[in-house]
């Protein structure tokens, strides 16, 4: 849910009241540090403007009358990008606490679900996609349906979304230790092998040297993740015999059909594959959990306590 100051572009305009002249700290408003923080964030003046849906102009704008306010450059070049300064580093950290809090300020305290009409946004990846999410999905429908739910890929950047504030909620098996971070255990869970019903390893149990012998597909995601399960067996002193590497488990029902490759997913993803394909146990289990994160800007908000719990509901289900 986007943070209660109106259009930004209204707000940008009004710092366009002083022009010609030298802008001070007390003509700061909330929108003003709401493109500092985003420009912090990503250090890229496009991907704060492309994220505020207004233009790179008008960031650049906003940026210069709070250059002018806090007499400072803020952020300089290095190399092809910017980095912030050490007056902006501080500026931020300051300015995240009070926008977050006064978005908290403002919230609605009463909250009746049936009336609700608000958008939400979480950050997740596949494996939240296809266990809570549509759980979560059929509950508000019946329970809130004013609620909108807005999904983002957080696939290695999760936190820094929900830190710039272009998530409300984060869901993954990532640990979060940060102040100004909240979070609660959802669930737990463990990899499992996945193949064809006319795969010869489907009549047998994998003991560590079928499986790593066998051909496989592994799933790397993207990004710097890697499942716990390579995690494992790197600590094993092993790897699997990869020979199809894929981003996403999406796919993987139609990929194994017919032949002898078997893949590696949580055990909740096998599941929502069907009947489709055989499950049997991994030797390399690594069990790991997946937590749900948020941070002081909706912490105290009565529609999101709501909505976390529900999302609680939607994790004991599957």
């Amino acid at each position: 849910m986007g943070l209660p100051y109106g259009n930004p572009m209204d707000l940008i305009g009004c710092i366009g009241i002083f022009d010609g002249a030298d802008m001070d700290a007390y003509q700061v408003d909330f929108a003003a540090l709401r493109v500092l923080r985003l420009v912090h964030g990503h250090l890229s003046f496009t991907r704060a403007a492309e994220a505020l849906g207004t233009t790179q102009s008008a960031v650049s704008y906003t940026i210069e009358r709070l250059r002018r306010a806090f007499d400072d450059p803020l952020f300089v070049r290095q190399g092809a990008g910017i980095v912030a300064t050490e007056r902006c580093n501080e500026i931020v950290e300051e300015a995240a606490r009070m926008l977050d809090r006064f978005a908290a300020l403002s919230a609605p305290r009463g909250f009746d679900p049936a009336r609700a009409e608000a958008s939400v946004t979480i950050s997740c990846n596949h494996y939240e996609r296809v266990t809570v999410v549509p759980w979560l999905m059929r509950a508000l429908r019946a329970r809130a349906p004013g609620l909108r739910l807005r999904i983002i890929s957080s696939t290695v950047r999760g936190k820094e979304q929900l830190s710039r504030g272009e998530s409300d909620l984060l869901i993954g098996p990532i640990r979060i230790e940060d102040a100004g971070f909240f979070g609660r255990r959802l669930m737990e869970d463990h990899y499992v092998c996945v193949m064809d019903r006319d795969n010869p390893l489907a009549q047998e149990n994998l003991d560590a040297a079928r499986f790593v012998a066998a051909p496989q597909a592994v799933v790397t995601y993207g990004g710097n993740w890697r499942s716990a399960y390579l995690l494992e067996m790197e600590r094993a002193g092993v790897a699997p015999n990869m020979v199809a590497e894929v981003p996403s488990p999406a796919n993987l029902p139609q990929l194994l059909a017919g032949n002898d490759l078997i893949a590696t997913v949580p055990a909740r993803v096998a599941r929502a594959f069907g009947a489709g394909l055989v499950t049997r146990d991994c030797p390399f289990p690594a069990p790991f959990g997946i937590d749900l994160y948020w941070t002081g800007r909706t912490h105290h908000a009565p529609m999101h306590r709501w909505l976390r719990g529900l999302i609680a509901e939607a994790a004991a289900a599957q």
